[in-house]
């Protein structure tokens, strides 16, 4: 990879060029960009990608897979976001373009480890799944074929001379006549998994494949190369993250909170003390609601949980003196003596505001940080109880927050599958008594905003539209709001010759 400080250009290409380009809405990305982008651009398109993936994971565990719910969310999704979707739709260049290039962005991010490895590989594989599943039929052959798969749909004179032994042989056309279903003829090997389960007709060679069979065979095969080409790319990160620009990005950006920034609030000093007992049970995350429980039953919490609840009602409105009331009244019930408090704990609390220190003012944690950094320790009360509970615990949990037992068994069904947030938003959706709370849930700030919005029949105090920011400052970029604003600053002039990426995706690196 290079950085040069000439000129930032982008390819121009004419009509036909572009066209040829990026034939289709979706592709094997097989071949990695060589375009130039700036430093700036680099980012943004990894942030977007992130976006999409990850409602690409909250719609596949929220929505059953290919209805037409889950279809029309995703497209939205899709469009929002500005990525390709769509075949024979005007001006496709763009989009098709932002989905080439940040697939690549994130290949680097997301090839560090194998956990990160097999959610990316799923999320792109169901993004995969829907796009061709949108795919003109017209289209198919093209796309298989820039694919690189030797997947060939037989004529109507072989198919019909064929009906009967692959109608017989494929329980996906069970009970119908071929008609204008598409048969595939490919080679054996391609099709071991339908062979294993006696699915498939098999003839001198080659398996006959119905069409609604072949989308299991193209998304392994999409996996295998994809994970492949992560394996490579791993073994060439450490030249990658010699740069010093792109490292930060790199390392953070697999578990950074891309959503609203909840450290400006526009109804600071609105919640009063009275108030946080009411809603800590009404409109508080569980995170939150034990963190408020275990402060005032024990009248203490460790450094871990101050910060993440500190920061939390930091986010909700309480002011700097707010705080440091709430605090001060609630140590002293546990004999604290007021001038230990004010010697050792008062400073921490306008730390956090940005008061003393580097004057950081420090934003609330989101999901991601609570779910994936500092796991709390016996005795402590921090984190996230979907993610670092005991499953029975959280269950005795969910009963006394009167959760129906079928919501329990819900809930602890998505916790069992990984889908921590998930796990969250379902909960919002029972304790308030909605079908679907349309949002998903990235904040524990975000759950309360929510919250207050359906109790207050959406009269909640309005926040400024604010850029997506990272959650916490990183030691290079204290100062600034957002990671562009960082980037920029170090050079707004210089650009990434993406070129340089072919060596970290290839064999030969």
């Amino acid at each position: 990879m290079e950085f040069s400080g000439r000129k930032w250009r982008k390819l121009r290409l004419a009509g036909d060029q572009r066209n040829a380009s990026y034939p289709h809405c979706l592709q094997f990305y097989l071949q990695p960009p060589s375009e130039n982008i700036s430093l700036i651009e680099f980012e943004n398109l990894a942030i977007d990608r992130v976006k999409l993936l990850k409602s690409v994971e909250n719609l596949g565990v929220s929505y059953v897979k290919g209805t037409e719910q889950y279809q029309s969310k995703l497209e939205s999704e899709l469009r929002k976001l500005k990525f390709s979707y769509r075949e024979n739709l005007e001006d496709e260049y763009e989009p098709r373009r932002r989905d080439h290039i940040s697939h690549f962005i994130l290949r680097l991010a997301y090839c560090q480890s194998e956990e990160l490895r097999r959610w990316f590989i799923q999320q792109e594989m169901d993004l995969l799944r829907f796009r061709f599943s949108i795919l003109p039929k017209d289209k198919i052959q093209d796309f298989l074929k820039d694919s690189q798969l030797q997947f060939e749909a037989i004529s109507d004179e072989e198919k019909t001379l064929r009906e009967q032994e692959i109608v017989a042989s494929s329980p996906s056309l069970s009970g119908l006549k071929l008609g204008f279903e598409s048969i595939y003829k490919i080679p054996f090997a391609d099709a071991l998994d339908l062979f294993r389960g006696r699915k498939v007709y098999l003839e001198d060679g080659f398996a006959y494949v119905p069409l609604k069979d072949i989308v299991a065979i193209i998304l392994n095969e999409f996996r295998a190369k994809l994970s492949k080409a992560l394996a490579l790319t791993a073994r060439s990160l450490p030249a990658v993250q010699s740069d010093e620009r792109l490292q930060p990005l790199l390392n953070h950006l697999s578990h950074s909170y891309t959503g609203q920034d909840y450290s400006t609030q526009g109804n600071v000093g609105k919640i009063s003390l009275d108030q946080i007992d009411l809603l800590s049970t009404k409109s508080f995350p569980p995170c939150m609601r034990q963190l408020h429980k275990a402060l005032r039953e024990n009248h203490h919490l460790r450094h871990g949980g101050r910060m993440q609840y500190g920061l939390f009602l930091k986010g909700i409105g309480l002011t700097l003196e707010q705080a440091l009331q709430f605090w001060k009244q609630e140590f002293i019930k546990g004999k604290m003596d007021p001038d230990k408090f004010d010697k050792g704990y008062s400073y921490n609390i306008r730390h956090s505001f940005g008061k003393e220190g580097k004057r950081t003012d420090y934003t609330p944690f989101s999901c991601l940080k609570i779910i994936l950094s500092n796991p709390p320790s016996q005795g402590d009360y921090h984190g996230c109880p979907f993610r670092h509970s005991d499953p029975e615990l959280l269950k005795q949990k969910l009963q006394s927050y009167k959760i129906s037992p079928g919501g329990i068994s819900q809930i602890l069904d998505l916790v069992k599958g990984t889908h921590y947030q998930v796990a969250c938003q379902k909960y919002f959706e029972m304790i308030h008594n909605v079908d679907d709370c349309g949002f998903s849930l990235n904040h524990p700030n975000q759950f309360f905003c929510e919250s207050q919005r359906i109790l207050n029949g959406g009269k909640d105090i309005k926040k400024e539209p604010i850029q997506p920011e990272t959650p916490q400052p990183k030691p290079s970029v204290q100062k600034t709001k957002d990671a562009s604003s960082a980037l920029a600053s170090l050079n707004s002039s210089l650009e990434m010759d993406m070129e340089g990426l072919e060596d970290y995706f290839s064999e030969d690196s």
